[in-house]
């Protein structure tokens, strides 16, 4: 059911005092024709509630010619920031940007957080946003998986439906995402709980079943027929199944990109308040699915670009796959198992 404007301006100032949001700093709110009002209007009461100079900069959309749907994550073209040096000099300038558009795997992300402005993106629909308000717990936790990924040199992944994935790591940093930002420089999601990494360039290998009940996005779609991904020197080189994998094949080669079938993010979810069966309760365009990319214990791996991470893959496909019932194991030792979450708080 809907949230009150008051439920929705606590829970901004929960999330910003989270990211030391301090009085007198400088705060930009991006937005652009998909924006929810309710959230807009809650962050500008927010904000300035808490001292903030408060700026709105509105953006026309772009790629909605060419995206197969109205998800923002649906096809990573240009931005509205692309060619727009006024805009971006705007960002910089600021110490704070509530992204409400989303401009996320952009360059122009990218350039705008070197020079110490944060980024806080936050596209759900106010009903899930306060249901998920991070907290400090969920930043410690979080960390604690990044660390263990930071330290090994390969990810194992497997499960009785047929998955045996094997991913070597150490060219990229594994990312820790907790839903708010508390550091110079830093870009985060609420909501959000997972940490995650990229594999080594081109190393990725094994395969990838995608079993009944787990969960294709930005299709938002549970799977029904089981899919198979061959995967070969870090790319799927076949998708084998029924109608879900040939849905999932048609949808893939309008791109025409061949990065596209490249393994992007891998890592699991860590966020308990999340719900695997969330998405079955909205409709399709009302969310772009974090329940499903953050809930506790999934394997969540993905497809396409990498340049988040540093690397330089910028296809305008991405395609984030949350599985059930994996093992996740880092150098042989196991941090997910049947899709339960082994950290300090099972010792």
């Amino acid at each position: 059911m809907p949230v009150s404007d008051y439920q929705m301006i606590e829970a901004w100032k929960q999330v910003l005092t989270l990211s030391r949001l301090e009085a007198g700093q400088t705060v930009t709110i991006l937005t652009s024709a998909g924006t929810h009002p309710q959230t807009l209007s809650t962050a500008l009461i927010a904000t300035q509630s808490m001292g903030a100079i408060v700026n709105r900069l509105d953006l026309p959309p772009v790629n909605g010619e060419k995206a197969l749907s109205r998800d923002p994550l649906a096809y990573l073209g240009t931005t509205p920031l692309t060619g727009n040096p006024a805009a971006i000099a705007a960002l910089k300038a600021s110490d704070l940007v509530l992204d409400l558009m989303t401009l996320l795997f952009s360059p122009e992300q990218l350039d705008i957080l070197k020079t110490g402005t944060k980024i806080l993106l936050a596209v759900e629909p106010p009903e899930v946003l306060t249901r998920l308000v991070p907290s400090l717990a969920d930043r410690e936790r979080v960390l604690a998986a990044q660390a263990r990924i930071n330290g090994a040199r390969e990810m194992h992944i497997v499960s009785a439906a047929g998955t045996d994935f094997h991913c070597p790591l150490g060219e990229f940093e594994a990312i820790a995402e907790y839903g708010f930002v508390d550091e110079p420089g830093r870009w985060d999601h609420w909501p959000s709980g997972f940490a995650l990494t990229f594999p080594n360039e081109g190393r990725a290998h094994g395969r990838i079943v995608i079993n009944r009940g787990d969960i294709l996005l930005p299709q938002k779609k549970y799977v029904q027929d089981r899919i198979e991904l061959t995967i070969e020197n870090g790319f799927a080189t076949r998708i084998d199944g029924g109608m879900d994998a040939d849905l999932l094949n048609e949808y893939m080669s309008t791109f025409e990109d061949p990065e596209a079938y490249a393994i992007s993010h891998i890592g699991w979810g860590l966020q308990p308040r999340a719900h695997w069966s969330t998405l079955g309760l909205y409709d399709r365009e009302a969310t772009i699915g974090m329940d499903a990319r953050a809930f506790e214990g999934n394997f969540l791996f993905s497809l396409g670009p990498n340049n988040e991470a540093g690397g330089k893959r910028t296809t305008t496909c991405h395609i984030d796959i949350p599985l059930r019932h994996c093992d996740v194991f880092l150098d042989g030792e196991a941090v997910v198992r049947n899709g339960h979450v082994l950290d300090k708080q099972d010792k």
